[in-house]
């Protein structure tokens, strides 16, 4: 394979995805902070609930779709601002 073959091969592999799932309940503000400071797709994922009265039952919860290192950004964004919406901060 050519550096040209090799390098037109690593283009057309797509960048894998990660989710980063939101907690129920977070505030919209925060959601929409996200979408505007950094690059996600905001998506819906089913997700089997595990406590309260919805034991077993399937949820969309929302998560934000992007690459590695800004789903790590994004998670400690997210907790970060939501310590200080909760007053821990």
């Amino acid at each position: 394979m050519t550096e040209n073959q090799t390098d037109n091969a690593a283009q057309k592999k797509p960048a894998k995805k990660y989710d980063v799932l939101l907690p129920p309940g977070v505030p919209r503000s925060i959601i929409m902070d996200v979408t505007e400071k950094f690059d996600v797709e905001l998506v819906e994922r089913p997700r089997e609930m595990k406590f309260a009265n919805m034991d077993g039952d399937i949820r969309n919860l929302l998560a934000f779709r992007t690459d590695l290192e800004t789903a790590q950004k994004v998670e400690k964004y997210i907790f970060d601002e939501l310590k200080k919406y909760i007053g821990e901060e």
